[in-house]
């Protein structure tokens, strides 16, 4: 049973402006959350529910999304407000209707114009999660070393203690050892949406993008390009655009190989099956690359 009464008052106290439930309709949550829609006939939220323990997971959710809005370079939701039920734990946002078609040219620039944020460090001020799977972010002053400690390596170790050591294991610790082969571009940390893929963008009605579930860090601009690349979803013009506002090093093409390892990885973690494959065969494709 889900206390919708207690997150109205939750909505109301920190909006400073009572709110009462007329209306409650259930949303596409994706494979991890339940969502749904609710209103009062005047305003309307977006509310994520999962397990209790999931709070922490929604708390940096929030503050990832505040992060992107700070930058003030591409629409977010507004987070509203976390907390915890008798049973759920919760996320409220306001709601936004992404109903419209793409301005894919104008995603794309904005999207470079987000990558300009930068910060001292690569990683971030906490961790947070890409989908379920924790992900470390412990502040690093070098890409090569983030990358392989608190990416590629804490992958491979989740991989190897669900079963999947072995050769994948083996040849991925080999990788590890290489990275300096492929990550000699000295990328300034970019303020990274984190888990781009074409789930995670949509349009207002006037075409205006919006980008949400983020995974937010600071890192190499390409690690967001190279996820734009590896389910499909992102038109010619939206690389075009951000090529444009601001094009990509030399060696992009490989590394963009090793960027979405990562995410391979993760799926890995998440839901087995034939990614451990894909895995494999990105981890020697690169390998090959170095001899």
């Amino acid at each position: 049973m889900i206390a919708w009464n207690q997150i109205a008052e939750h909505i109301g106290g920190v909006t400073g402006k009572p709110f009462h439930i007329q209306r409650q309709r259930p949303l596409n949550g994706g494979c991890i959350n339940t969502a749904s829609l609710i209103s009062d006939g005047r305003r309307s939220f977006f509310v994520k529910l999962n397990a209790i323990a999931c709070l922490t997971m929604f708390e940096a959710e929030s503050a990832g999304l505040r992060a992107l809005a700070a930058a003030r370079a591409i629409r977010v939701p507004q987070p509203i407000c976390t907390g915890i039920t008798h049973a759920h734990s919760y996320l409220v946002t306001d709601y936004l209707e992404l109903s419209g078609r793409l301005d894919s040219a104008r995603a794309g620039q904005q999207l470079a114009q987000l990558h300009r944020a930068s910060a001292e460090h690569f990683g971030w001020h906490r961790d947070n999660t890409i989908g379920i799977t924790p992900q470390p972010n412990t502040p690093h002053a070098n890409w090569v070393g983030f990358w392989r400690d608190q990416r590629l390596g804490y992958q491979l170790q989740l991989a190897a203690a669900s079963g999947h050591g072995g050769k994948l294991l083996a040849s991925g610790e080999r990788l590890l050892l290489r990275l300096d082969a492929f990550l000699g571009h000295q990328p300034p940390p970019s303020l990274l949406h984190g888990d781009l893929w074409a789930g995670n963008i949509g349009a207002l009605p006037d075409g205006e993008p919006v980008i949400f579930d983020p995974a937010v860090y600071y890192g190499d601009r390409e690690t967001d390009l190279a996820m734009t690349e590896l389910f499909g979803g992102f038109d010619a013009r939206f690389q075009s655009a951000y090529r444009d506002a601001w094009p990509l090093d030399a060696g992009y093409a490989t590394r963009k190989i090793l960027y979405n390892l990562y995410h391979v990885l993760n799926h890995l973690n998440l839901f087995g099956g034939g990614y451990r494959a894909q895995a494999q065969q990105m981890i020697e494709w690169l390998l090959a690359e170095v001899g």
